[in-house]
């Protein structure tokens, strides 16, 4: 049988473990805090310019890992999970799909540049102007750019009632040329695709999430289409 420590020996246990305690809940009470602190979420934006939304679709193909994103930012803007209607400030990160078309396009893409630590070109629409840009065509050819685009569009394939639609406020005019991303505000990263896959879009950002710049080398991350 272990013999009971003397009753000296246990007070001066008790003195020490109650010393030990109070000095770490006096240490944590200086942290501010009684666990080690999260790090900040990142403030993550999408944002939907002349575009089929094919690329936010692919970015809803990240599946589970969506669930990991939700635990890592805070989605302040996006037109597929968020019904905040105006560009907030101080955003982390935003993915930028579709071309500068209209004057809608324009004024977004200005503001969230202004707003936003780093802008990736989402996608072959942001990358290029791909199939939106098609429409530069008629520039080429000296038809009027916009002008032409709604003649065509409106008046001419019309039934006889056509009209160009003009409602101020409410429908934004066309540009007169198609625009990439990048030419009409400093782009940060590129992801291209049409889409990109789940697989490319969660390559660009996963090591952002950790502070680093991902690796944008080879096909598997640059090819287009």
């Amino acid at each position: 049988m272990t013999p009971a420590p003397a009753p000296d020996a246990t007070a001066a246990a008790e003195a020490t473990a109650t010393s030990d305690a109070t000095a770490t809940s006096d240490a944590l009470a200086a942290t501010g805090s009684t666990a080690a602190a999260a790090p900040p979420r990142l403030r993550l934006a999408t944002a939907w310019l002349a575009g089929c939304s094919g690329c936010h679709m692919s970015f809803l193909d990240l599946d589970e890992l969506l669930f990991v994103l939700a635990e890592r930012v805070e989605l302040v803007y996006s037109p597929v999970a968020s019904d905040i209607k105006t560009y907030p400030e101080a955003v982390d990160i935003c993915l930028v799909e579709g071309a500068v078309a209209n004057t809608a396009n324009l004024e977004l893409a200005l503001q969230l540049r202004a707003r936003t630590a780093l802008v990736i070109s989402f996608g072959d629409c942001a990358v290029t102007a791909n199939v939106p840009g098609l429409r530069n065509l008629l520039n080429r050819e000296g038809r009027g750019g916009a002008a032409a685009v709604l003649q065509r569009s409106y008046v001419d394939l019309a039934d006889g009632s056509g009209r160009h639609p003009h409602a101020p406020g409410l429908v934004p005019e066309l540009l007169d040329q198609v625009w990439p991303l990048h030419a009409v505000i400093p782009v940060d990263l590129y992801l291209p695709g049409c889409p990109p896959s789940a697989e490319r879009i969660a390559a660009t950002l996963l090591p952002l999430l950790e502070g680093q710049r991902p690796i944008q080398a080879g096909p598997a991350m640059l090819r287009f289409g």
